[in-house]
C-alpha cells in the first residue's frame, strides 16, 4: 500500500520545510509514504527547499499555471507512480502534517472513498467573524448541492483512494475542493469528515482574492 502526499506550492520557501517535517513517514497499514511537490512556477527557493527536506518527487512548472492545474498534475503524477492513496495538503503549513494518519484511517478501514479534514473553522482564533461565517455558509451551500453534510468544504487537507482519484473530473482553480464534494454526492462516493488540527497563521492565504470566491 503506497501513500503519496502531494503538496502544490507557489513561493513557499519559508514554510515548506516545516510542512514536510510533520508528515509521518511510517504509518501502520501503509508500506511506503512518499512526498510529491508540485512547484507551480515559484520565483523563490521552493524547489530547493523541497529537495533539502527530502522530497521524493518534484514536478516544477516554469510559469505559474494555477492551483487547479497544479492539483491535477499532482494527481496524474501520483497515479503514475502507483499511489493507492493520495493526500493533498498545502505548502503554507496551515495544516498539522501529523494528521495524515488520521486522514488515511477511514480509507484503510474501507469506510471512505474521500476523507476531508475538518478544521472546525469556528474555533480558529485568527479567522475573522466574517471569514468564519462565510466558511460555514459556503459549506452548507456546497453540501446541499452534493446532498452531503460536510462541515469544512474548503479544506484542502484531504485523502482520496486511487479509484476515486481516477474518477475526478474537475480541477478548476480555487474551487476544485467544492466541485469534488459536489461530484462525490452525485456519484455516491463514501465521504467521511475527520477533525484535524491547524498551525498558527504564517501569512495571508494565496487561495482567495475576495470574500465571494469560496461561496461561488
Amino acid at each position: 500500500m503506497k501513500l503519496i502526499v502531494q503538496i502544490p506550492c507557489l513561493n513557499e520557501e519559508e514554510t515548506l520545510g516545516a510542512t514536510m517535517a510533520d508528515i509521518p513517514r511510517q504509518i501502520e497499514g501503509i508500506d511506503a509514504v512518499e512526498i510529491l511537490i508540485i512547484d507551480d512556477g515559484s520565483t523563490d527557493r521552493t524547489s530547493e527547499v523541497a529537495r533539502e527536506n527530502g522530497a521524493d518527487h518534484i514536478v516544477r512548472f516554469a510559469q505559474n499555471r494555477g492551483l487547479g492545474h497544479a492539483f491535477k498534475a499532482g494527481f496524474d503524477t501520483a497515479l503514475r507512480l502507483g499511489a493507492d492513496i493520495i493526500i493533498n495538503t498545502d505548502g503554507d503549513n496551515q495544516y498539522f502534517g501529523g494528521d495524515v494518519e488520521t486522514l488515511v484511517q477511514p480509507i484503510l478501514e474501507q469506510r471512505a472513498d474521500l476523507v476531508i479534514g475538518d478544521r472546525r473553522t469556528g474555533e480558529i482564533g485568527h479567522f475573522s467573524l466574517l471569514k468564519r461565517a462565510l466558511q460555514t455558509y459556503g459549506s452548507r451551500v456546497i453540501s446541499r448541492l452534493g446532498g452531503l453534510q460536510i462541515p469544512d468544504v474548503a479544506s484542502g487537507f484531504r485523502a482520496y483512494t486511487r479509484e476515486t482519484a481516477l474518477k475526478i473530473s474537475m480541477f478548476t482553480d480555487f474551487d476544485h475542493t467544492a466541485e469534488h464534494v459536489v461530484q462525490a454526492g452525485q456519484d455516491h462516493w463514501a465521504v467521511v469528515a475527520v477533525p484535524i488540527r491547524t498551525n498558527p497563521k504564517a501569512r495571508e492565504s494565496r487561495l482567495f482574492s475576495n470574500v465571494g470566491e469560496f461561496v461561488l
